[in-house]
């Protein structure tokens, strides 16, 4: 948004209400409230239906831009429906990918063919994700675009390191691993604990929150007994606007996810110089280099992520070497401005293909 309104487009946002809007309103952007729903719900979905259309006709746009699963199918109906010059879209990890029933992911697919083919800009975050939209004929020509992070803010920080431990009372020595994500089963927290019983003398901060919309198993109880077991080995630290100085405090990145889009998470670590010992899934796949950058480990299980923590955690000069590979790696190729420059490029093209050299 910030990039495409310094090029002169008039730009907007429009998704559901909350509290980090504060921050994008602040700095100066439009953001409707719009009733969203994280659910299969049709009256749900009806209701937010609805409403873009409402919004598009009100601000009659040249492009639209939808993002996520259920919202970005969302958008693109609408903006089909009010007859949107230019319809784009980026997809964060299909729906029809993720474990589920197989009546939703046929559905999700089924929906995803119907939009995709009215997408003119049709983006993906991962490599894998773009190659399933054309094997699948989801859109005639599906675009890579990654994900990106800003390498002068996550970096290696020693200060931070020394400021983070000293206020948590962690010595230098003392092996962390860290997990940055939302507090939901499929981002693996349950096995991860597990495996930590394993992993002695580690530490293993845990950075997020549950929100209001998440579904699914409620993971109170899981970290209640591992509490037990773990004592002040495990440090729940809720959600924190501080998080490139708790990645540069800490030693060990974990993601054990059971499915991804292209986590910025990893990125983040990355960039400050930690090794990623995430799942061998669609997006952390392409982003780690296994056995260079970090170690890939299958989806729901305790033991090989420990081992994998284990190694790590006893061979420090091997687990640096790899976090100083996987920072190159991810100044190369995860730049949030080369990224972000180029989805700007991709959908001024587009619009001014479609619509003339408008700025809108």
């Amino acid at each position: 948004m910030q990039v495409l309104r310094n090029a002169g487009h008039d730009v907007q946002g429009g998704c559901a209400e909350g509290r980090d809007l504060a921050a994008v309103r602040a700095s100066g952007f439009k953001v409707h409230g719009l009733p969203m729903a994280r659910s299969f719900s049709p009256l749900a979905q009806g209701r937010a239906f609805w409403a873009l259309v409402r919004l598009i006709r009100e601000e009659r746009p040249d492009v639209v831009h939808g993002h996520m699963p259920i919202s970005g199918i969302l958008a693109r109906l609408a903006a089909k429906f009010c007859g949107v010059p230019v319809i784009a879209y980026t997809g964060h990890g299909f729906l029809f990918n993720q474990p589920g029933s197989g009546l939703r992911r046929w559905l999700s697919l089924l929906l995803e063919f119907v939009t995709g083919r009215m997408t003119n800009l049709y983006m993906t975050v991962s490599v894998e994700e773009a190659r399933d939209a054309r094997r699948l004929h989801l859109n005639a020509h599906p675009v890579a675009i990654g994900n990106g992070r800003d390498p002068q803010r996550f970096l290696p920080n020693p200060e931070a390191r020394q400021r983070v431990r000293a206020g948590l009372g962690v010595a230098d020595h003392v092996p962390v691993i860290i997990v940055v994500s939302r507090l939901v089963r499929h981002k693996g927290h349950p096995e991860l604990l597990r495996a930590m019983e394993h992993v002695p003398d580690a530490e293993l901060w845990v950075v997020g929150e549950r929100l209001a919309t998440d579904h699914g198993h409620d993971l109170a109880q899981s970290f209640a007994r591992a509490k037990e077991k773990l004592g002040s080995r495990l440090r729940l630290l809720g959600s924190r606007d501080d998080v490139p100085d708790l990645l540069a405090a800490s030693d060990i990145f974990a993601l054990p996810s059971h499915f991804e889009g292209l986590p910025m998470s990893v990125i983040e670590a990355m960039l400050c110089g930690l090794p990623v010992v995430a799942t061998d899934v669609k997006g952390p796949r392409e982003q780690v280099e296994n056995g260079r950058t970090g170690l890939l480990v299958p989806p729901g299980l305790a033991a090989p992520l420990a081992q994998a923590l284990g190694t790590l955690t006893q061979d420090r000069a091997k687990a640096a070497a790899m976090g100083e590979r996987g920072r190159q790696r991810a100044v190369s190729l995860y730049s949030e401005e080369r990224v972000l420059q180029r989805v700007a490029r991709l959908i001024e093209q587009e619009a001014q293909g479609v619509c003339g050299p408008r700025k809108r």
